[in-house]
């Protein structure tokens, strides 16, 4: 309570504050009675266990004012009880999803009731006209305490629950990259209160627009930890897991992030998010310049061709095997070329066009190439190689 509450002059005879409280169950009553008819939303929560605690609630802070009020200097004692009932009621409301409109309407309520009922205990017990309109500012000044001890726990049990859930999001979208089993992530599904969307996509992109990215997405999307591994040396970027994003949303979101080092990745089972992340992430590593697509399926075959780099090495080998003991200036033009006539597919003007030297250049170049390698430019598994392996 404050100063206000404790620094009241006003003490009342014993024999008032004694016909107070000997009416004080039938005040609390009509107190509750009338919270239920004039604020609604109190109708159920006023029904069973939850009832009975809420009536025990309002005996204990007009039990708590009758002691504040008599001549008893230890009285005050008696509202520490008081203070951590009403502290529990706004954290309880907020638990159950309630704003403080309803509360504080209950409190308006409860405090003209309450006034009613103890002015007129006190007038018949007789308390003096002259002391009526300071018990009337000592009751209105005790509830206005209590009704702003409940914001206050109302406001700090959305705090810790929005921080707390917010900490069990994070961790559920580590545990979703991290590939955890089904097991693991229905409990993490659980605690943290989050309704499954039917797909996630992984979507990579500077710290500074997640704010603003995020209030345009679903609101099951979920944000990574900032201290993933997989994004190495880019300390900038965040990963959130976008939930259910259609096909409008995703070219929305690719506008919003056009020139900007960021990356979309493809949608999958919610279950399988690392999926998604891997090959987002995969795309952010290629290096591309910043203002390339932000769109995966724009990267998918140098995706593919880098998904095993041992491998490619080794038929890239293999295809320029005939090469070998030439200089290397001239494995480097033969290569190009090689590369240009399997793309434009022999055209040998389009070849000349691409490599930007004369076509009669190109057709010196050919004649190397097929003096190296024969009938092998000729053999579709052979093609198909060395289109893989110079990619």
């Amino acid at each position: 309570m404050s100063d206000r509450s404790h620094g009241s002059n006003l003490r009342l005879p014993d024999d008032v504050v004694a016909a107070m409280r000997a009416e004080l169950p039938v005040a609390a009553q009509r107190v509750i009675d009338t919270v239920i008819r004039e604020v609604p939303s109190y109708s159920e929560p006023f029904r069973g266990r939850m009832g009975r605690n809420i009536e025990s609630a309002v005996m204990i802070a007009l039990g708590g004012f009758l002691d504040m009020v008599s001549t008893d200097k230890d009285g005050a004692r008696g509202i520490e009880p008081v203070v951590e009932a009403a502290y529990a009621l706004g954290r309880g409301e907020a638990r159950s999803g309630r704003t403080m409109d309803a509360l504080a309407a209950a409190y308006r309520v409860g405090a003209r009731t309450a006034w009613h009922e103890l002015s007129l205990n006190a007038v018949d017990a007789g308390l003096a006209p002259g002391q009526l309109a300071a018990f009337a500012e000592v009751v209105f000044d005790y509830i206005d305490q209590l009704s702003s001890t409940s914001v206050s726990g109302h406001a700090d049990e959305l705090s810790t629950s929005g921080r707390v859930r917010e900490r069990h999001l994070e961790r559920l979208a580590d545990s979703l990259l991290a590939g955890a089993d089904d097991a693991t992530l229905t409990t993490l599904v659980e605690r943290a209160g989050w309704s499954p969307p039917t797909t996630l996509t992984a979507v990579v992109l500077p710290e500074s627009m997640v704010g603003a990215v995020r209030s345009q997405l679903d609101a099951r999307t979920l944000l990574a930890s900032s201290d993933d591994p997989g994004l190495g040396e880019h300390l900038h970027l965040a990963v959130l897991l976008a939930a259910d994003l259609s096909d409008p949303a995703r070219h929305e979101l690719l506008t919003a992030l056009a020139d900007r080092e960021a990356m979309v990745g493809p949608s999958s089972r919610w279950q399988d998010a690392r999926t998604s992340y891997l090959h987002t992430l995969r795309a952010v590593n290629l290096g591309l310049e910043p203002t390339a697509s932000a769109d995966v399926h724009d990267h998918l075959v140098p995706l593919v061709l880098t998904a095993d780099r041992d491998a490619l090495e080794a038929l890239r080998t293999r295809v320029l095997a005939p090469m070998v003991g030439l200089r290397p200036s001239t494995v480097d033009k033969l290569t190009e070329t090689l590369r240009a006539w399997l793309l434009h597919q022999g055209r040998r003007d389009d070849i000349a066009a691409a490599l930007f030297v004369h076509p009669q250049t190109v057709r010196y170049r050919v004649g190397r190439l097929r003096e190296l390698f024969g009938d092998r430019l000729a053999d579709p598994q052979f093609v198909l190689e060395a289109t893989i392996a110079l990619g």
